[in-house]
């Protein structure tokens, strides 16, 4: 590992697995870490054969500890804004991708480092995990949409007790909660077993899974009136597609769907 390359992709089959490869510094969210995931989002974006991204980190310890500390002592308050800039427009790929992004949790994921996996579609956690958002015990609030999305995921009461208190959650009580969405077997590796959950969406179908990811995610922004609307106009795309028709064949074949996302 160096910064020039702080994380690495491989390909397994249609899914990409990106690893945050820092374990010396528990995967912190460096400028250089930032840029190097924006750049990989934009190349994952142009593959046709891509079916889910699997975000992970080095070794045991860590999944990411939040933002990297030694580098933030030298930032200005004013850096420090330009670095929460970059959260957006190098990290907002993630929350948009067309494909499922799971989030395969190693370690500890405190601060940026739950709020990255916040982006993410989906969290499987090792059963060491560790999560928290303790931002307002340093004097300041998670400042990459922390305060924004883990209401979505957990609920607003919960959501408020967990970051006035800067409460820390092992995977058990994430998984209680709903923060996380598997516990990973003891002894199995956190980014098999989420290839494992994820095997339904790499063999389904690509246009279906893109369709209901943007209605759900559009179901924060918009009146149920207008999502209704959005579901429909989604799911006619879907109904006009090739793998439509595959599946109404492979049902009445008895055999299973080939889908190719056309």
């Amino acid at each position: 590992m160096s910064d020039e390359e702080p994380v690495r992709v491989e390909r397994r089959g249609g899914a990409a697995i990106l690893t945050l490869d820092r374990p010396e510094r528990l995967n912190a969210l460096s400028r250089a870490t930032l840029g190097a995931l924006g750049r990989i989002g934009a190349e994952l974006g142009a593959d046709r054969t891509l079916r889910a991204v699997v975000l992970t980190g080095a070794g045991e310890k860590a999944f990411c500890a939040g933002a990297d500390l030694k580098e933030r002592q030298a930032m200005t308050p004013d850096d420090v804004r330009r670095q929460l800039g970059l959260y957006r427009t190098e990290l907002g790929w993630l929350d948009r991708s067309p494909v499922p992004v799971v989030a395969a949790l190693n370690g500890v994921a405190l601060g940026g480092g739950l709020e990255l996996a916040l982006l993410c579609d989906l969290r499987v956690a090792a059963p060491h995990a560790l999560l928290g958002l303790p931002e307002t015990t340093l004097g300041i609030i998670p400042g990459a949409g922390g305060t924004q999305r883990l209401p979505r995921v957990v609920g607003e009461a919960r959501a408020k007790e967990l970051i006035l208190l800067g409460r820390r959650l092992s995977a058990a009580e994430a998984l209680a909660i709903g923060l996380v969405n598997r516990v990973s077997p003891e002894g199995t590796p956190v980014v098999d077993d989420a290839l494992a959950f994820l095997a339904p969406v790499l063999a389904g179908a690509p246009i279906a899974q893109a369709a209901a990811l943007a209605a759900i995610d559009a179901s924060f922004e918009v009146p149920l009136a207008r999502g209704l609307e959005i579901e429909r106009a989604l799911y006619d795309e879907c109904l006009r597609s090739d793998d439509r028709d595959e599946a109404l064949r492979a049902m009445a074949e008895k055999r299973r769907p080939s889908f190719r996302g056309r």
